[in-house]
């Protein structure tokens, strides 16, 4: 059986860390969430998934995570959103199967608009589209004031505080998808826990409404939280991902 290689994919003159392993096409492809990397739970265990079934694997860290160059502050969706096509144009040149956790659920829908006719199929768990525009929304009088000031702020969250900049902001919202058709006319699934108190479960279905291709389904799993990284979450994404292959193959 091949391994998973580490790579490196240098853009804008950082060098992006990636793990790559040749199989069959379409590449399972896992975009991690906002400060995840490619050594998360879902992440490995997508890898081990895809090893099983002899398909080429790709996952990766953004520009400022993991092991990849860059500071976090100096990223945005958009910058990762570009990390992620780099490195899956320089390692997986052929069709791919994405699947982006949270955040990188947003990124997969972007790279999917980016790629088209590559893109054989969708998975987003606990996708976050446009989640920048409601963090924007809560902020302060104070915190807009430092921002258009040119400073950085910081939000509370775990494990440590989240840097955010005004570019951060405008970049997010310069890609935010959901006040237009997504258009993606592949199959997609969304997993997603009722007991997400990061990202509201009622977001999967307003993606889904979104969507102009009729192939998708969502599960919501009544006691699974934003994670969804239980070994019963971890099951339902395997068995997700092998039913999508089965739809592709037929």
């Amino acid at each position: 059986m091949s391994r998973e290689t580490l790579h490196t994919v240098m853009r804008d003159g950082n060098a992006l860390a990636a793990l790559h392993r040749p199989g069959k096409q379409p590449t399972l492809v896992f975009l991690p969430g906002l400060r995840s990397d490619m050594t998360g739970d879902k992440a490995t265990a997508l890898a081990a998934f895809g090893a099983e079934m002899g398909l080429a694997t790709l996952r990766l860290d953004y520009s400022g995570h993991g092991q990849s160059d860059g500071a976090f502050e100096d990223g945005s969706i958009a910058r990762w959103r570009d990390d992620a096509i780099a490195v899956i144009d320089a390692l997986a040149p052929g069709r791919v199967l994405l699947v982006g956790s949270s955040m990188g659920g947003w990124i997969g829908l972007l790279v999917a608009k980016a790629l088209a006719e590559r893109v054989s199929g969708f998975v987003g768990i606990a996708a976050a589209p446009d989640f920048t525009r409601q963090m924007e929304a809560g902020l302060s009088d104070e915190q807009r004031a430092a921002l258009a000031a040119g400073r950085t702020i910081y939000l509370p969250a775990i494990p440590d505080p989240l840097p955010i900049t005004a570019r951060a902001l405008s970049e997010g919202e310069s890609c935010c998808i959901m006040e237009a058709p997504i258009a993606l006319d592949r199959p997609v699934r969304l997993l997603h826990g009722q007991q997400d108190d990061v990202v509201p479960w009622r977001t999967a279905l307003e993606i889904t409404e979104k969507l102009t291709g009729n192939d998708c389904r969502t599960v919501l799993v009544k006691d699974g939280d934003h994670r969804l990284s239980r070994p019963q979450d971890i099951a339902l994404l395997r068995e997700t991902v092998a039913g999508l292959l089965q739809t592709l193959e037929g």
